[in-house]
This record gives structure tokens, C-alpha cells and sequence, in this order.
């Protein structure tokens, strides 16, 4: 009976544990702003990694099914995907995800690829690719911050705007490429309750900039991602991100992400199963303001706060913690986004 025990308990660990590390491009290029880009040669090492390890690469649409349907996610499972739909994506990255067999997902904004923006690939290269396998999902129509409104616009003109940009959007896709996988990648990462809910009206998920493993804890309209660029393209820090695990979060106070009335300095609660976990080996990072150990509410449940005002734009508190049963740690990350009108 004891040993029966054991054995669900270590099934359901191992479940909860199971996640898909999203990684999040843009520029694949040396010529291009670092802060955005990876070279090709990092991407080429990147991708021979994950071959040579025997990660497993699924397109972004299966991995979402998974999550809906509660099913199995496979051990060490990665999911490719690039914003914006610049032109060293279709030049350099996709023979370089053809020759390794890995699929992808491009999310693109509509505007800046047919007005020929510089550095852009052709809409016909977009139409190309998703011939080629590349699933191709949303970036809103013109790359906007959806949370920001018109001059003297109302919540409700402000959230139908975002509403018909976003479903244009999605039509436009599908009427060139026969692809409607009502996936949105959030521009800039930036996002609110109310978008959120739009969201899941019209059956959309959504994707954040906020770091993680995605898996059944995640939220479908906030999914994280790993961006991989910049200081955080080096293939040693990186090895750290594509073994880590989906945080279980059982629930948090959060109900949006954008800052509003003065609030500066949000206070996260959250309640996790610590089965798996060791809860005082926890350590959470705000961004600017550096490492800051949680306040342990009670056995499961914990608070981080910052000490200072979070500045306009966006910021993220990230918490960490090693598992008790397997290599890696599981990662939390809440976004968060103050704006210049507040």
C-alpha cells in the first residue's frame, strides 16, 4: 500500500513537473542591434545543442493542445519561436531549422511586412515558409502597445480597437497562408486583465516576454517565454533555461499586470504545491533592484514586494527554486507594465 502510494505520488511529480521551455527570437544576424539578435553562428550552436541532447522540438500549436487537453508533455521539450518577421529569419534561421528538422512558429505583425519596413522579409518569403512548415501566428496588426489608448478614447472604443486589430489580424494570415492557430504573441510583452479576457472570449492564447516553462500551471493568456538574445544568447546560460520546470502554482492574488493608481510596488502572493520543491531555497530577483528572498506567508504560500517604485514600462519579478526529484529548477516569472500616463 505504502509502495502504491509512492509510486502516484512520484507520477504526479513528475507530471506537474513536465513543461515546454518556449524560446523567443528575433534577429538571427551579426549586423542587427545585439540587444535583439543572436548571430548565426550562435543559433547554428543553439540548434546542434538541442539535436545533440535529445531535446524534442514541437510546433508551439501542439504544445498548446497538450496544455488544454491536460496531456503529457514529453521530458525536455522545446518550442522555436520569432517575433516580428525580419528577413534574417527567412534567410539564415529557416535553413538552418530545415537542415535539423525542427519546426517553428513566426508571429508577425501584418503593416510593417507589406509597407516593406528595412529589415523585414517579403510577404511573399511569408507565404513561402509557411508553405515550408513554419506556423505562422499573430503580432498585431501594426506592432502597437495594445495597452495604450487614443487621446480621449474610452475603455470601451479603447478594447474594440484592440479587438478588430487583433481578428484582423488573425483574417489576414489566414487568407494568405490557410493558418488560423489564434495565437497571440503580446507585442513588447505588455498586456492587461482586459485584453486577457478578450482573449479567451474569442478562443485566443496568449504569449508574454516574462521567463518560465510553460506547462498545465501556465496561464493559456500569458505563456512565458525565454527571450534569446543579447546577454542571455550564450549557450551556457541558456543550457540552464532549457531544463527548467514549470513553477506550480496553485494560485496568486495577481489579477493584472498593469500598474495603475500610484501602486508602484506590487505586492505577488503566491501559493504553490511544494511537493517537489524545497520552499527556503527559493530566491526571487526584481528586475532593477536585484536578489530579495520571499516572505513565507505560511508552508506553501509566499509574497515578494519591491523596495522601490518599479520605473514606467515594463518590469518582472522572477523567483527560482530547485526540485527535490530532478536536474533543474522551477521558474516563476510575473510580468508587469506601468505606464508613462499613470
Amino acid at each position: 500500500m505504502f509502495k502504491s502510494m509512492l509510486v502516484i505520488l512520484s507520477a504526479m511529480i513528475c507530471f506537474s513537473a513536465q513543461a515546454a521551455v518556449i524560446l523567443q527570437y528575433h534577429h538571427v544576424s551579426a549586423s542587427t542591434p545585439a540587444i535583439t539578435s543572436v548571430t548565426p553562428e550562435q543559433f547554428r550552436e543553439q540548434m546542434q545543442y538541442l539535436a545533440e541532447n535529445d531535446f524534442i522540438v514541437k510546433p508551439l500549436s501542439q504544445v498548446v493542445d497538450a496544455i488544454k487537453a491536460e496531456q503529457a508533455i514529453p521530458d525536455k521539450t522545446v518550442v522555436i519561436t520569432f517575433d516580428d518577421g525580419y528577413r534574417s529569419i527567412a534567410k539564415t534561421a529557416h535553413p538552418i531549422l530545415k537542415e535539423y528538422g525542427f519546426p517553428y512558429t513566426l508571429f508577425v505583425s501584418i503593416e510593417p511586412i507589406k509597407a516593406k519596413y528595412r529589415e523585414m522579409m517579403s510577404w511573399e518569403e511569408l507565404v513561402l515558409l509557411s508553405k515550408e512548415g513554419a506556423e505562422i501566428a499573430n503580432h498585431s496588426w501594426a506592432h502597437e502597445h495594445l495597452i495604450r489608448k487614443l487621446e480621449g478614447e474610452t475603455q470601451e472604443k479603447w478594447l474594440a480597437r484592440v479587438e478588430e486589430n487583433i481578428l484582423k489580424t488573425e483574417r489576414e494570415i489566414a487568407l494568405a497562408t490557410g493558418q488560423n492557430h489564434k495565437m497571440l504573441a503580446y507585442p513588447y510583452g505588455e498586456y492587461n486583465q482586459a485584453i486577457e479576457s478578450m482573449l479567451a472570449r474569442h478562443g485566443f492564447i496568449g504569449l508574454g516576454q516574462q521567463s518560465g516553462a510553460a506547462g498545465h500551471y501556465s496561464s493559456l493568456t500569458a505563456l512565458p517565454r525565454f527571450p534569446v538574445a543579447g546577454v542571455y544568447a550564450d549557450l551556457t546560460s541558456l543550457k540552464v533555461k532549457l531544463h527548467s520546470l514549470n513553477m506550480p502554482v496553485l494560485s496568486q492574488n495577481m489579477s493584472d499586470p498593469e500598474l495603475k493608481n500610484g501602486h508602484w510596488r506590487p505586492e505577488l502572493k503566491v501559493t504553490l504545491d511544494i511537493s517537489d520543491i524545497y520552499p527556503h531555497q527559493m530566491m526571487c530577483y526584481i528586475q532593477g533592484q536585484g536578489a530579495k528572498a520571499p516572505l513565507w506567508l505560511s508552508g506553501n504560500e509566499f509574497s515578494i514586494r519591491a523596495e522601490l517604485d518599479l520605473p514606467v514600462g515594463r518590469s518582472r519579478y522572477n523567483c527560482t527554486v530547485p526540485s527535490k526529484s530532478r536536474t533543474g529548477y522551477y521558474w516563476f516569472s510575473q510580468a508587469w507594465v506601468r505606464s508613462a500616463s499613470e
